[in-house]
């Protein structure tokens, strides 16, 4: 897949460009859906699926106070967008004059101008241009008159409600990760370096790797099931997923403190990751976090919590 870094580096249009929209953050299975269907008509029309999205989130520039936590880094969103299928994500920086573009010139000049669509494909609550005042009926207005096509894809729903980003965040803060996963089609993912901690996991018996995360979400403090997978090159080889037991709290057995800290005790290895680049996925839940009377009690859940875990990841 081609990125490009806004669309007035595009030089000339992408032949028969079909083209979706949107921001896309944790390209879910409702975005999964509209990406489909782009991939599919572009390869019908022997045509270049392109995505349009957004460096960084519009309301990061527009009202950054209310701006959400943000599911998916670039990195993880390129990555999820390219497994779709797409050609051309088009990456357009979005800077405080660019949130001052008005509707109609956004789809005259950003739009039809630079990429020429045949077809665009987007979502049921899609808006656009300044204070978002861009409705889906000036762009199913102005589109056949440009000499595009423009499809409203419907809603995807999971156990009766909307699948968005907005019920995924709500969803992980529960720590309700199982349900993540259905929403986002994946277990939900953080990256991060893998840090040296204090090393109390070691003399404790249950050595942890200790990750800084990259990720603005995380899911809510407890013990989760799940898999570290390597991201560069090393010992063992990148790509090489491990099972392990994730804590994803304060530590209060041992310290207080607000900052959440993932921690993954390695189910079949033992070894050293410090300094490697890791993805931690959250699988299943536990239990929630707790303070334990004494370090034997701590050790005898960990143990107990390994084994859970291994039984669950067993499952698939």
């Amino acid at each position: 897949m081609r990125v490009i870094a806004g669309s007035a580096l595009l030089g000339a249009p992408p032949p028969r460009a079909v083209v979706t929209i949107g921001t896309f953050d944790g390209v879910h299975v409702g975005h999964r859906a509209i990406m489909d269907t782009v991939v599919q008509h572009a390869r019908a029309l022997g045509g270049t699926a392109v995505v349009y999205t957004f460096d960084p989130h519009p309301r990061k520039v527009v009202s950054p106070e209310r701006a959400p936590g943000l599911l998916t880094t670039l990195e993880q969103k390129l990555e999820l967008i390219a497994a779709s299928g797409v050609d051309v994500t088009v990456l357009e920086p979005f800077t405080a004059a660019f949130s001052g573009t008005s509707p109609e010139r956004f789809v005259r000049e950003y739009l039809h101008a630079r990429l020429r669509p045949v077809e665009v494909y987007v979502g049921y609550n899609f808006r656009f241009g300044h204070h978002r005042e861009g409705s889906m009926r000036m762009l199913t207005e102005l589109g056949p008159w440009l000499g595009f096509a423009v499809t409203i894809i419907p809603e995807v729903t999971i156990a009766e409600e909307d699948v968005s980003s907005t019920r995924i965040r709500a969803v992980l803060a529960q720590g309700e990760v199982e349900m993540a996963a259905t929403l986002l089609g994946r277990p939900y993912p953080i990256r991060g370096l893998v840090v040296e901690g204090d090393r109390r996991g070691r003399t404790i018996g249950f050595p942890t790797a200790n990750l800084e995360p990259e990720n603005e979400i995380l899911p809510a403090s407890g013990v989760y099931a799940g898999r570290l997978r390597l991201l560069d090159p090393g010992e063992p080889e990148a790509g090489s997923c491990l099972a392990a037991v994730i804590n994803l709290g304060r530590r209060p057995t041992f310290q207080t403190g607000d900052r959440l800290i993932p921690e993954a005790h390695l189910l079949d290895f033992d070894g050293d990751l410090y300094g490697r680049r890791v993805e931690l996925s959250f699988e299943y839940r536990l239990r929630a976090e707790r303070r334990f009377s004494s370090v034997d009690a701590l050790k005898q859940q960990i143990g107990q919590d390994a084994e859970e875990a291994r039984r669950r990841l067993a499952r698939g």
